[in-house]
């Protein structure tokens, strides 16, 4: 059936709804030109509505090995040409039988050059996606429905659970979920890591009487401003044990620092976005998903130092703390869906947490 997405500012963009479910949410866009099922099931994009720029999307189906989460928390999906008939050695179902199952609006056929276009020029807005025919006063009651902040708690773990490590002199690292890919414990556990992965809502006592060598802070979703009971216990794990963030966890550290973190125009979202590492002088290509990010000057009288800037804006992209085996990034180290040019991040974790034996 017919069906459209319609922006806050009036715009709309047609296409083909591909389930008769209605969407809101803010709308953003991924640049990638692979990994569609990782970015459906990133819990960085709850409550989101994701716009994917490149143009055929479902070509090589779906498989369950590349879930990212337990479920897709998008709240909808816009496409340009959806791919019926998928061809992977690993399928197991299409992309639109995936999207059916999970509940999440699509809708394809559509001029995502153009949204993407728009959102770059006029900043991330609030967008519905509804039938052709919906009615005046559907629109604006779907328009009228706040986006939820703070949901954090609706994608992490709802309890906690252990990956053992076959290596005896194992770091044992406690990861708090705010919203974690699975490949990035994946990618951790690979390396020899043991982890103790824990909810969201776990307080810095319960993590600390855990006795890990090295705290994780996992990626997420939403603004990091909004969980500031989160912030607060970060705080009391500062100089208590080493600490890696990424993505939300980093943006978590740093206001747990005294710094401030800002709403970017439209969020760097894409698996080909350039860093360099200030220390080394090398520039990595990185997956991100994230729209907001540190504020440089706030960094000025704290004891933090910036070791990564994006190449395309000069954004805050890494830190590390002065004194304190402390660092983080604000890009997602593993490669789902990416590049693997910054695994090495984990080694450096690896490094720092066997230093301190």
């Amino acid at each position: 059936m017919k069906g459209k997405l319609i922006l806050e500012d009036g715009s709309v963009f047609h296409g083909e709804l591909l389930n008769n479910i209605k969407a809101t949410g803010e709308v953003v866009f991924n640049t990638g030109m692979v990994g569609y099922q990782e970015s459906l099931t990133d819990p960085s994009y709850c409550r989101q509505i994701l716009t994917l720029t490149y143009p055929m999307v479902g070509n090589y189906g779906i498989a369950d090995i590349f879930m990212q989460s337990r479920k897709s928390f998008v709240n909808g999906f816009v496409i340009g040409e959806l791919c019926e008939h998928g061809s992977n050695w690993h399928y197991e179902t299409s992309l639109a039988d995936f999207l059916t199952k999970q509940g999440v609006p699509c809708l394809y056929n559509v001029d995502t050059r153009a949204v993407t276009r728009k959102i770059r020029n006029a900043g991330t807005m609030k967008g519905i996606i509804v039938p052709e025919d919906a009615a005046q006063t559907e629109i604006d009651e779907l328009f009228a429905v706040p986006i939820k902040k703070d949901v954090v708690m609706e994608v992490t773990t709802p309890e906690a659970y252990t990956l053992e490590s076959e290596k005896e002199d194992a770091p044992f690292v406690v990861a708090m979920d705010f919203g974690v890919k699975q490949n990035i414990i994946k990618s951790m556990h690979d390396l020899g890591f043991k982890i103790t992965v824990v909810p969201a809502h776990t307080t810095a006592e319960e993590v600390l009487a855990m006795n890990p060598d090295g705290i994780f802070l996992s990626n997420g979703p939403g603004d990091p401003a909004d969980v500031p009971e989160i912030v607060e216990e970060v705080k009391k794990l500062i100089g208590k044990k080493p600490i890696f963030g990424i993505c939300l966890g980093h943006q978590l550290l740093a206001l747990a620092m005294g710094a401030k973190t800002y709403k970017l125009k439209f969020g760097h979202r894409g698996t080909n976005q350039p860093v360099k590492d200030l220390r080394t002088g090398n520039v990595y290509i990185s997956s991100q998903n994230h729209g907001y990010a540190v504020d440089e000057a706030s960094l000025k009288d704290l004891p933090l130092t910036v070791t990564h800037i994006n190449v395309n804006d000069g954004t805050v992209e890494g830190m590390r703390h002065e004194t304190l085996p402390i660092f983080s990034v604000q890009y997602h180290p593993e490669a789902a869906p990416g590049p693997d040019d910054n695994m090495y991040l984990f080694d450096e974790f690896w490094a720092m947490l066997k230093k301190g034996e």
